[in-house]
């Protein structure tokens, strides 16, 4: 029995439209349409079902806010310490496991059990951790002669004790895509590098860290718009507020305080855009400093 292969032709688009259109309305309702509607309404005050139209007044009124401007300095921070720390310590825990440690399935599961528990849930149990009087890490810093610090009511380590559950928050997804990437990695490099006597390190710095380059710059994208629009991290983490006098507030907290709880929707808005205009910019930036990197290393 012959089986005829169809050759593709353009008359069949019409066909793969339909087939798309059910996931494309989605997306146009439900993420292209906000983002106009929010472009739409930065540029109008009032109430959400009252608008006027005020021209650039809510940007001005934001980028005049000090409060705006500590929420992007504090994701920008945020950013820029827990993204490149998180991946380096999911690179070594996912080489150890994949090269030292037995039971390999049991420990990839124990490591992607903290990624689909509740954020919430996993900040409460935080909470007890950073607790000043009887948390885990002040008993641990006082074996070692440390004192006790206040991680969740001093306004000055609202921001280290974010970092620190930012960190740990982002290993599990982390881990097991980067274990994903070493599977994939042809085992005769490694095979070829025994017999010309190459140490461990050094199959490590010219062979794994190559093959995982594509793992590697897929996931510092997706971390760096995830920290960028870190809320509930921050939320679960000092009870649905942004730490002590503001001192943890980030850019999507700003966002949701002032639509929901002040009914600002105006300036709320306009810091949406705004924090959608930062991580395009760095999105397109991290990837033509990547490509260029990939290019030159060719």
């Amino acid at each position: 029995m012959m089986f005829k292969i169809k050759r593709y032709n353009p008359e069949n688009q019409i066909n793969a439209w339909l087939f798309l259109a059910p996931a494309l309305i989605l997306i146009l309702i439900f993420s292209i349409y906000p983002l106009f509607r929010s472009f739409y309404l930065s540029f109008h005050s009032g109430f959400i079902l009252n608008q006027h139209f005020s021209g650039i007044d809510n940007y001005v009124k934001i980028f005049n806010d000090p409060i705006f401007i500590k929420s992007l300095l504090n994701t920008a921070l945020f950013a820029i310490v827990v993204v490149p720390i998180a991946l380096v310590i999911s690179l070594f825990i996912s080489w150890a496991i994949f090269e030292k440690v037995k039971f390999k399935a049991f420990f990839e599961t124990i490591f992607f059990m903290p990624y689909v528990t509740s954020v919430i849930a996993i900040g409460m149990v935080f909470q007890y951790f950073f607790n000043k009087n009887f948390g885990v890490i002040n008993f641990v810093l006082a074996l070692i002669g440390i004192p006790n610090v206040n991680w969740l009511d001093n306004p000055s380590m609202s921001m280290p004790t974010l970092i620190i559950f930012g960190v740990w928050s982002s290993l599990a997804f982390n881990i097991i895509i980067l274990l994903s990437g070493f599977r994939n990695i042809n085992p005769e490099y490694y095979t070829i590098a025994d017999m010309f006597g190459a140490s461990k390190w050094e199959q490590f710095r010219k062979i794994t860290l190559p093959q995982l380059m594509p793992t590697l710059s897929f996931l510092l994208t997706v971390n760096l718009i995830s920290a960028f629009k870190v809320y509930t991290e921050v939320f679960a983490l000092f009870g649905g507020q942004a730490g002590i006098a503001n001192s943890a507030v980030t850019a999507v907290f700003y966002v949701y305080n002032k639509f929901y709880n002040l009914g600002q929707s105006g300036p709320a808005m306009a810091a949406s855009v705004v924090l959608f205009a930062i991580i395009i910019l760095m999105t397109i930036l991290q990837r033509t400093l990547i490509s260029r990197r990939s290019r030159g290393g060719k």
